[in-house]
């Protein structure tokens, strides 16, 4: 693995065109925001130290019964199935993956690479639209999709996840380079990942100009169609609605208890002194971390390392465990 992370830290003109294909496909896949995962991955899951200590941590040997894992990947951002891959791989056990129509392109190119380095590859990882005769499975998706995954595969070892969304808790202490930083654990991947804040904890009186004028870095995003369409249709309804907002011009700004906004809207959520906002959020099933002073550090929630797993499930232990 450590020489996949030197061929992607080369970006290649392969690498290269691999990307601007999985922009064409899905347009939400900017190179901008595919290079920003490409450099997490580098960073903080294919450096040799990282892996053997991660190894490590699981007495990993090589007397593992290898079993077929059949996953079923999200597509939300770009890559986002590389930590299930890595931890199927490094267990040693096989995969089967069924990849995400919105993110084929990416993960399928780095696996033809691997092929090339190591054709022995073939044998334990291989690419399916159906995934059957496994032997466990690990699955990705909505709400919905979970429900369907609960189903198929009740008969097997499985971790099934569900939507899942961060929120960050403010004090009114922040440095504006902290408010830049959440700005862009709001915004990175347009916000699509479970791990982007869609909602604020602030205390009563709070000053929201400093934030609202953090957002303006990601005033681009209004040149994207896709993004331009929600935040032009979001507005629409809250102006309908006679709903008090705050904008920048490409974020809106709405007091909401919901956990969870649609693209380009941010709830926020008062908390009076004396409150603990992270005593409600701990109760919450849908929360998958939370940014703040004591918390995951702002501009960090888009960095996930090797032992953050999703949903709090430890992918490497259930590995071990069949």
């Amino acid at each position: 693995m450590k020489d996949l992370g030197n061929y992607l830290k080369k970006n290649d003109p392969e690498w290269q065109e691999a990307k601007l294909q999985a922009y064409q496909k899905n347009p939400w896949f900017s190179t901008q925001f595919i290079d920003i995962a490409t450099q997490n991955i580098i960073d903080n899951f294919l450096q040799e130290d990282l892996l053997k200590q991660w190894a490590q941590h699981y007495h990993l040997d090589d007397n593992v019964e290898p079993k077929n894992i059949g996953i079923v990947m999200a597509g939300n951002i770009p890559m986002v199935g590389f930590h299930d891959f890595l931890a199927v791989f490094i267990s040693g056990h096989r995969q089967t993956i069924k990849l995400s129509s919105k993110d084929d392109v990416l993960l399928k190119f780095l696996l033809k690479k691997l092929y090339s380095w190591n054709i022995d590859i073939q044998n334990r990882v291989s690419i399916s639209e159906l995934l059957k005769g496994c032997d466990a499975y690990i699955a990705t998706g909505s709400n919905n999709s979970a429900r369907y995954f609960d189903q198929y595969f009740a008969k097997y070892p499985n971790i099934i996840r569900r939507n899942k969304t961060s929120v960050a808790i403010l004090n009114g202490t922040e440095s504006p380079a902290d408010l830049e930083r959440l700005a862009t654990d709001i915004h990175l991947y347009y916000g699509l990942g479970c791990r982007n804040v869609t909602k604020l904890f602030v205390p009563r009186e709070y000053d929201f100009v400093p934030l609202v004028r953090s957002f303006d870095g990601f005033s681009h995003f209004m040149d994207q169609n896709k993004y331009k369409n929600n935040y032009d249709y979001q507005l629409s309804i809250i102006l309908l609605n006679n709903v008090y907002y705050m904008t920048n011009g490409n974020t809106l700004l709405i007091e909401n208890n919901a956990a969870f906004s649609p693209i380009s809207v941010v709830n926020y959520e008062y908390y009076e002194p004396g409150q603990i906002p992270a005593n409600k959020i701990n109760t919450e099933e849908d929360i998958q971390c939370i940014v703040g002073n004591g918390f995951v550090p702002f501009g960090m929630a888009q960095c996930p390392d090797l032992f953050s797993y999703a949903d709090g499930v430890d992918t490497m232990q259930f590995l071990l465990s069949l």
